[in-house]
């Protein structure tokens, strides 16, 4: 944890640390020194619409860095857009977004409370609803909100801009969802609020709505969206490539040991409590050849996991990844699936997808041609290949190096 000791210009680097927009950096040091002065706790605000159950780690980016203003004894609220979810928020869509019901908003609401506790100390994190003040105001109230902010300054944004020059609709309720979550930091005094920098125009809007109010404007700090574990699109359910602060604790530590070395860096300095310095101090010394790169990433992977689990199971998540991966054993704990088919021989690839071991018939497909298929140990390039439903015992199958059941077919 890093002291609440330590001087300003310490503190100042570690809470922009990773950060690409400090929007200004003068006001977050005058507010951090306001605070060594009299006490007052900075106000700290990231707003999560609960758009899915699951947070994935690169969630977690945002609200680590939650847990450093907490780490300097500052007063963090994780809110939960429970009124502007009904909205749906359209940054960075070519469309309107599908608005979720009050059900689904309060069944994804009640799993982020579990999952936040793994960074975020519980007894002093405040999880609100934005309902609370949202839902409050009146039809006058929102008219007179909505006065606040033009439709040209609307335009500016990149994503409306586009649609709008490519004649694409934009519903009228899209733009309420900047100016109430600009009205969340009024509601809530925010000193800071944090976001991705796809979030960087929604932030902005707080910091004008809060000097409409005669409030004094938040400070804006945005920070990179992670790559998932391709290195290249961000990290995503959908797309396949993410890790999920559930996820256990020996497929946490294996994904992350897939990364690259270089994208390793990158994870360091999003998902770790190290400094700058300490984090460059690793890199020059595998530069230099004193560190081997997997030994930095072991030490990564294990660091991810005790924050998300506890330290003995990041060691013993390591233990098992060596057993495993460096003498080339197999797992003790294989999975057993039981698939019913329709057919008595089928595909690979569909066997693949319906036993959840790749996310897709495509992305099947292609780990079948680039090799990361084996089949009871031999690998498998043949995109057509099949399995027979109702061989004897079970079969072996093998998805990269993290994936491995023990598949048995039977005829529907």
């Amino acid at each position: 944890m890093q002291p609440t000791t330590s001087s300003l210009d310490e503190q100042l680097a570690y809470l922009t640390k990773g950060c690409v927009d400090v929007v200004p950096t003068d006001e977050l040091r005058a507010k951090l020194e306001r605070f060594a002065t009299t006490g007052r706790q900075l106000v700290v605000k990231v707003g999560f619409d609960p758009s899915a159950p699951d947070l994935h780690l690169g969630h977690t980016v945002v609200i680590r860095k939650m847990r450093h203003f907490q780490q300097l004894g500052h007063r963090v609220v994780f809110l939960i857009g429970d009124f502007t979810g009904l909205i749906g928020d359209p940054t960075g869509k070519k469309s309107t977004r599908p608005q979720l019901t009050e059900d689904e908003i309060e069944a994804n609401a009640a799993t982020y409370r579990r999952q936040i506790e793994r960074l975020l100390d519980p007894d002093t994190t405040v999880v609100d609803f934005n309902s609370r003040w949202l839902g409050a105001l009146s039809s006058a109230d929102w008219i007179r909100l909505a006065a606040k902010v033009t439709v040209a300054q609307m335009l500016e944004r990149e994503d409306f801009r586009k649609r709008y020059e490519a004649q694409q609709p934009i519903s009228l309720h899209e733009f309420l969802y900047p100016l109430a979550q600009a009205y969340d930091s009024v509601a809530l005094e925010a000193d800071v609020e944090l976001g991705g920098t796809d979030q960087l125009f929604n932030l902005l809007v707080g910091r004008h709505l809060m000097r409409e109010h005669g409030l004094e404007p938040q400070v804006v700090m945005t920070l990179p969206l992670l790559e998932g574990l391709d290195g290249i699109e961000k990290m995503s359910k959908s797309l396949g490539n993410y890790i999920a602060v559930e996820d256990p604790p020996t497929e946490m530590f294996g994904k992350l040991m897939s990364i690259s070395d270089e994208l390793m860096w990158k994870y360091w300095l999003l998902l770790s409590d190290l400094t700058a310095a300490e984090i460059d101090d690793r890199r020059a010394r595998v530069g230099s050849g004193e560190l081997h790169p997997m030994e930095v990433k072991k030490e990564l992977a294990r660091t991810v996991v005790a924050d998300f689990h506890s330290a003995g199971q990041a060691t013993a998540a390591q233990e098992e990844f060596e057993r495993v991966f460096s003498a080339r054993q197999l797992p003790e704990d294989i999975a057993e699936i039981a698939l019913a088919v329709d057919a008595d021989e089928v595909l690979l690839a569909k066997i693949l997808a319906q036993a959840g071991l790749a996310p897709s018939n495509s992305e099947a497909r292609r780990l079948l041609a680039q090799g990361g298929v084996r089949v009871d140990g031999e690998v498998v390039r043949d995109v057509n290949a099949s399995l027979a439903a109702g061989r004897p015992g079970s079969t072996l199958i093998q998805v990269g190096k993290r994936r491995i059941a023990r598949l048995s077919l039977r005829r529907s």
